[in-house]
């Protein structure tokens, strides 16, 4: 039950995304691809594997994630105006390394990662560049849809397996790894060109919100509650946080 759900869950969540950014665009796309759709799939079956311990632990460190989850993003999104997309992606592939080993050394708790988050979001949009166009609109190749689906599962049966070894820290690192912002950077990127990547990448960051709400709320609640009432209200705090961040943004757009 728990394989399937891991092949199933995360591909399923992807594909919504990814079709949700070709109907509404790289705006929409981006700040969906920022709801914890990976982070929140592994965080729950570490949890029914782990234990509440655990995954506490890994939760705390994942909150501090949206540090290198953007500099990831601003690294892609400025190599891509210039660079091919394989370049682009091994330089944001730097950048999450050098974040992701900069937070391993830090002693993180719920409040010096939210801290750390809070402060990336605020400074996050601002050394983005802007994107120029949205050119093209392309059809997405099936073939296309399915490996971002793929990828997508096999980075929760990677995360989750390798669990033990790497421990809580790392584990929570890694089940924050970009996979979403891989994805769906480099197949917008082929398909619809640089701007369009860039569009999405910088819209991401508006997402991370209910990416915080989320780790935040597992950190905070799992201790003194099961399982399903943390999970349930770890994802109602996530709905919640990106509708109201999404409303704010259009008004202030």
């Amino acid at each position: 039950m728990l394989l399937a759900l891991k092949l199933l869950l995360v591909p399923a969540l992807l594909a919504v995304i990814s079709m949700a950014g070709k109907r509404w665009g790289a705006g929409v796309a981006g700040w969906l691809a920022g709801f914890p759709s990976l982070t929140g799939p592994v965080l729950f079956f570490l949890a029914l594997e782990r234990g509440p311990d655990f995954t506490v632990q890994a939760a705390v460190v994942s909150l501090s994630t949206v540090f290198s989850a953007v500099a990831f993003g601003v690294a892609y999104a400025w190599a891509c105006t210039r660079l091919h997309w394989f370049w682009s992606l091994a330089c944001a592939f730097a950048a999450w390394t050098v974040a992701a080993l900069l937070l391993s050394h830090l002693p993180l708790t719920a409040a010096i990662s939210l801290a750390i988050s809070l402060v990336t979001l605020f400074a996050g949009p601002r050394v983005y560049p802007r994107a120029q166009a949205q050119w093209g609109s392309s059809a997405m190749p099936a073939h296309e849809l399915l490996l971002r689906m793929v990828a997508g599962a096999a980075m929760v049966l990677a995360v989750t397996a390798a669990a033990e070894a790497l421990g809580p820290q790392w584990t929570g690192i890694f089940a924050a790894f970009p996979v979403m912002s891989t994805v769906l950077a480099v197949f917008s990127h082929r398909a619809n060109g640089p701007g369009f990547a860039v569009a999405l990448l910088r819209a991401m960051v508006g997402g991370f919100y209910s990416f915080l709400s989320f780790c935040l709320a597992v950190s905070l609640l799992l201790p003194h509650a099961s399982i399903a009432v943390t999970f349930a209200a770890a994802v109602a705090a996530a709905v919640v946080v990106q509708w109201a961040a999404k409303a704010i943004m259009m008004r202030l757009a």
